[in-house]
């Protein structure tokens, strides 16, 4: 490649990395000042970060940081307990089953968000489960759980073939060679699920606006979401997307650094 090409391939790389972090910065720089409008710097001051960790904010977001929380870590949790034990399972098959398994596990990470969420809807309905917490939670586990199988699968492909069958020659039950012998290879990736099934919850605005029904229920992106459409955002809202930013960098550097760290 000459130095022209290279030239313009790095910079287009730092103009693709600037338009996507630049909002965020610019985010981050504004919630150290007290304006109520995005672009209006009146001043250094930590007043928003205060308002937001000392409760002062309205009920309404401390709630929807709430749900959010509380469904992301309950959703991670069970994705993650059934996207390990599908891993396993769909291992163990053999040809054309475990071809067509794997097909069906990617078919949710290849569909939109929204046709997710409208086929969610329209089941609860049909079955007649109100919806609220329980179908946002219902929700985010079938979405997630698919990206958990595809985090575990690499480390049983890394697994010698015989150690689950050795486990049993020397006397191990079936759930102790799982518990003792098969899970303490694949916790990396187990790990590096639940991590990524609780980022992609946190994340999540389409199925969880099909899903969340009207008894009040709402997320943070709900939130943020209703807010916009009142014709402004909450300027603690700045400070708030600060910190779940920086959080989420955090869980993506410590994902990055595991695998890193499984490779070596």
């Amino acid at each position: 490649m000459s130095t022209a090409k290279k030239i313009l391939a790095k910079g287009y790389l730092w103009l693709l990395l600037f338009f996507m972090y630049a909002p965020i910065v610019i985010i981050a720089i504004f919630s150290f000042t007290e304006a109520k409008v995005l672009g209006s710097w009146t001043g250094f001051s930590l007043k928003l970060y205060r308002n937001l960790f000392s409760g002062s904010v309205g009920s309404s977001l401390l709630h929807a940081v709430e749900n959010t929380l509380s469904i992301g870590l309950i959703s991670a949790f069970l994705s993650t307990l059934l996207g390990s034990v599908a891993a396993v399972g769909i291992h163990n098959l053999k040809g054309r089953g475990r071809q067509a398994i794997t097909f069906l596990n990617n078919i949710p990470l290849l569909n939109p968000d929204i046709i997710t969420g409208i086929a969610l809807f329209l089941l609860f309905v049909a079955v007649g489960i109100t919806q609220g917490y329980v179908t946002v939670v219902l929700a985010h586990v079938s979405f997630c759980t698919p990206y958990v199988v595809l985090s575990v699968m690499p480390k049983l492909r890394q697994m010698t073939p015989n150690t689950y069958e050795a486990a049993l020659d020397l006397g191990a039950t079936p759930g102790q060679a799982l518990r003792k012998v098969i899970f303490p290879q694949i916790r990396p990736g187990v790990i590096s699920g639940f991590i990524l099934a609780f980022t992609l919850s946190i994340d999540d605005f389409a199925v969880t606006l099909f899903t969340k029904g009207n008894q009040g229920l709402e997320t943070l992106s709900t939130y943020i979401y209703a807010d916009a459409r009142k014709g402004g955002l909450t300027p603690e809202l700045r400070p708030l997307m600060t910190v779940v930013f920086l959080v989420v960098l955090a869980l993506l550097l410590i994902i990055n650094y595991r695998s890193l760290k499984s490779r070596k």
